[in-house]
């Protein structure tokens, strides 16, 4: 991944912990956050399904903007639970090179 977007990901995370303290009033993320933990699960899934259906049609842009909601909605959940995008980075990283079998296994 480029380091522009990397860095995307980290602008987008700061931006997305500010505002789970904003004003639900003004802010989209704090409004979610202020519903709890299920009305945020419940947008993950929501857009988890978008992101399949829009596969299923083959659109490409049209999924390449579901994965982008999805993969927003996920960050939301990970700043609610004060993970942050680097974590998963560093996970990813770990992985990297790695078989998927190889990966499973070592979880045990």
């Amino acid at each position: 991944m480029a380091v522009k977007q990397a860095e995307i990901l980290e602008r987008l995370a700061a931006t997305i912990a500010a505002r789970l303290k904003s004003d639900p009033a003004t802010s989209y993320v704090a409004s979610l956050a202020a519903k709890g933990q299920d009305a945020i699960l419940k947008k993950v899934a929501e857009e988890a399904v978008e992101t399949l259906l829009a596969s299923k049609d083959g659109d490409k842009l049209h999924l390449i903007r579901e994965t982008a909601d999805l993969w927003f909605h996920s960050m939301v959940l990970l700043a609610w639970h004060g993970v942050d995008s680097a974590d998963v980075l560093a996970e990813l990283q770990r992985r990297e090179g790695m078989s998927g079998i190889e990966e499973k296994a070592s979880r045990r």
